[in-house]
């Protein structure tokens, strides 16, 4: 492995758009900068670990550099909208947690959805999607996510996903944000299929 890179992930096949009840979910793309800009916008969305909202340049390279992770990997993160009406209320999907090299080779699910989407249950519905992609299409053995220790909302989406918290874990700062200390979660596809008996329940608090 050269400096710098991370460990290549390996997957059967590249990751398509899905439908579930009330989410359509799809790649990631350029032409989300201006509607995704406005999720950013609110402080709550990148609450853990930044503190603040996101500026439209720190969007459009969000956006790039999920542009780069579909053409390189085959997979990425989802936009995730309402069916019918096409509102966006976020992202959700599957990407490799380059911030955590002492796990890598690993994929992580993730959301982030705008405070107004919070309460509804579409943190799981979308995540529920990514897993069954990950352990089906993608064909990989094991997922993470590593929620912050604070993100309270989070580490519930985490539990009720079935996913098993392994250990803590700290993630080293940047120039853009000091150091984190997370919980590092995992599910393999076994576990998944055995988990795949019992959905979401309605009205679960989270995003």
């Amino acid at each position: 492995m050269a400096d710098g890179m991370a460990p290549e992930v390996r997957v059967v096949a590249t990751l398509g758009d899905v439908v579930t009840e009330r989410l359509a979910l799809s790649r990631l793309e350029s032409d989300d900068l201006a509607e995704m800009a406005a999720v950013f916008g609110h402080p709550e969305v990148w609450e853990f670990p930044f503190g603040r909202a996101f500026s439209t340049a720190e969007t459009q390279a969000f956006l790039d550099a999920q542009t780069a992770a579909w053409e390189e990997r085959g997979f990425g993160l989802w936009s995730a909208r309402c069916r019918g009406e096409g509102r966006l209320l976020g992202f959700v999907g599957l990407s490799v947690p380059t911030f955590l090299r002492e796990i890598l080779p690993a994929v992580e699910v993730g959301w982030r959805l705008i405070p107004s989407a919070w309460g509804f249950g579409y943190a799981t519905e979308g995540a529920t999607a990514a897993l069954d992609q990950a352990f089906t299409t993608l064909g990989l053995d094991r997922v993470c996510s590593v929620p912050q220790a604070e993100n309270a909302r989070s580490l519930r989406v985490a539990d009720r996903l079935g996913m098993k918290p392994i250990r803590p874990v700290t993630i080293a700062a940047t120039d853009r944000r000091g150091e984190v200390h997370a919980i590092l979660y995992e599910i393999t596809r076994s576990e998944w299929q055995l988990e795949r008996g019992h959905g979401p329940s309605d009205g679960d608090e989270l995003r």
